[in-house]
């Protein structure tokens, strides 16, 4: 399904909750800046590694709430983010080499992920007084179990690493790896780096580019600055666009 036919950026910042609150402000400030307003999406954390509830934080409720009031979608991003589960044969795989304990909704049975998408919903939803855009597991990993609940969620839209769609039907909106950058390791870091360089010379011809930042990547310089020259190229050549766009 291709929809409209002009190029979008779809931005957004991930682990959105109070114990990130001072480096999504500054992401929201990079954002600003490059994408001339606040057209891009956050996904929510309601409780950050059983940490950092949403639940009982008013200042940061009203952070949120102005913040969609003002345009930024809101998606539920996982309960805790944490994954505690035990995994085997391929999920093993992923939650090793894939991520760091955040891949929560990769070893959840349907009944437990569905109770966890039902309460995140509910919670943002609560708070920005409105739907929330949709679903996107942490580390966009999903399970059996997940991608089972998901379909009975409600859930307008979600995303994994190469493409959106509609959890109801399994209606792909849109292809596309996602540009994101990895602050855990050197390794990982130089690789995401050389990565979204690439990226900036190849992916013009792509109909939507997906550019996903985390808090973690304000603790390293050279991130940062990845992420502005990334920003830079891309809107000089395409609109920042929303993800409820790709619906239309």
């Amino acid at each position: 399904m291709q929809g409209s036919s002009s190029k979008r950026l779809l931005a957004s910042i991930h682990d959105v909750g109070p114990g990130s609150e001072a480096a999504v402000d500054r992401l929201v400030a990079t954002f600003e800046r490059h994408l001339g307003g606040l057209n891009f999406a956050m996904l929510v954390v309601p409780d950050h590694w059983g940490r950092h509830p949403l639940a009982g934080n008013a200042a940061f409720a009203r952070k949120l709430r102005d913040w969609s009031d003002a345009g930024v979608e809101m998606f539920v991003h996982g309960w805790f983010h944490r994954d505690s589960a035990d995994h085997s044969g391929v999920a093993a795989l992923k939650a090793r080499h894939m991520t760091a304990s955040e891949g929560e909704f990769l070893g959840l049975s349907a009944d437990e992920a569905a109770r966890r998408m039902r309460d995140g919903k509910s919670l943002v939803e609560e708070i920005i007084g409105r739907e929330a855009a949709g679903f996107i597991a942490p580390a966009w990993l999903y399970g059996q179990g997940a991608m089972t609940a998901l379909r009975a969620s409600g859930f307008a839209l979600a995303e994994d690493h190469l493409r959106v769609w509609i959890p109801e039907t399994g209606l792909t909106l849109s292809r596309s790896p996602v540009i994101t950058w990895a602050s855990r390791t050197r390794a990982r870091t130089a690789s995401s780096l050389a990565v979204a360089r690439l990226a900036r010379s190849t992916f013009h011809p792509l109909r939507d580019v997906r550019l996903a930042v985390h808090p973690g990547d304000v603790s390293k310089q050279s991130i940062i600055d990845s992420i502005e020259a990334t920003l830079a190229a891309f809107t000089a050549r395409r609109q920042a666009g929303r993800y409820s766009d790709l619906l239309r």
